[in-house]
């Protein structure tokens, strides 16, 4: 009698969590990494943040003499929304010092990506998203206040604050915005980092950023309010603060990423 046996069915590989545990205050830790690498060779990271707070005052100006002030606001908030892109060459200064390799400025604005040109699709998405979220702040101001022009920065905060109008919108605006911003956060905390660190598609680091973010979400969440904390510090010394702020979150946010993955 002969007997058969089956063929051996390897096991399916367990799917890689990346739930690691973490507490909020390991936020903490990720900004006190970031403030050293900004200070070990502080040349570079500070350049670095002045081309971003020219940049970011060369487009305020620009919105303001081209007399589009009225989606000032929605572009401000919008440039969280593509700081991740804009840090890329902060994160490869951070790469490099665990390295031991040499840090220069040059090198930062050229970085070895690892993925390649995937990571313009994820810069141009996030610029997208930038978009639609102006888009959608004109007309959610054209639904609440209908034809009536733009009062101006030195009145739109009495309209708000003063009037029931104004005050709705503030509030449905900032449910909307949340949303936008949460969905950006999710999908651009790690993405950029990881296609600098791997060779990876797109939308596979924009999946694995979401996976990233909702098993971390307590200590997401803290680090999403220091983010957003530095960044209204930055919007209170009239975009200056940035000249510091961003290199130190681009640094902090490469090591969140070496925690998280």
């Amino acid at each position: 009698m002969m007997v058969v046996i089956p063929p051996t069915v390897p096991p399916l590989p367990r799917e890689r969590s990346h739930d690691r545990n973490l507490r909020p205050g390991d936020a903490f830790g990720w900004l006190g990494a970031g403030w050293r690498d900004l200070w070990a060779n502080p040349g570079p990271s500070l350049a670095y943040g002045l081309f971003v707070f020219l940049l970011s005052l060369a487009i305020t100006l620009g919105l303001v003499l081209l007399q589009w002030d009225y989606i000032l606001f929605p572009a401000l908030a919008g440039f969280m929304v593509v700081g991740p892109f804009l840090a890329l060459g902060l994160y490869d200064k951070s790469r490099r010092l665990a390295r031991d390799e040499p840090v220069s400025l040059a090198g930062m604005i050229t970085p070895q990506i690892a993925s390649g040109g995937q990571i313009l699709f994820t810069g141009a998405l996030l610029c997208l998203l930038m978009m639609l979220w102006m888009r959608a702040a004109v007309l959610l101001y054209a639904l609440f206040f209908g034809v009536r022009p733009f009062p101006g920065l030195d009145h739109i905060a009495q309209m708000l604050f003063t009037t029931p109008v104004g005050g709705a919108m503030l509030i449905v605006g900032s449910l909307i915005g949340g949303l936008f911003a949460a969905f950006s956060f999710a999908i651009s905390a790690f993405s950029i980092p990881m296609m600098l660190d791997r060779q990876i598609d797109a939308l596979t680091a924009m999946g694995t950023s979401w996976m990233m973010v909702w098993h971390n979400l307590p200590v997401m969440l803290a680090w999403g309010a220091i983010v957003l904390a530095l960044f209204l510090f930055s919007l209170a010394t009239g975009l200056v603060g940035l000249v510091l702020v961003f290199p130190l979150l681009g640094h902090a946010t490469w090591h969140a990423y070496e925690a998280v993955r």
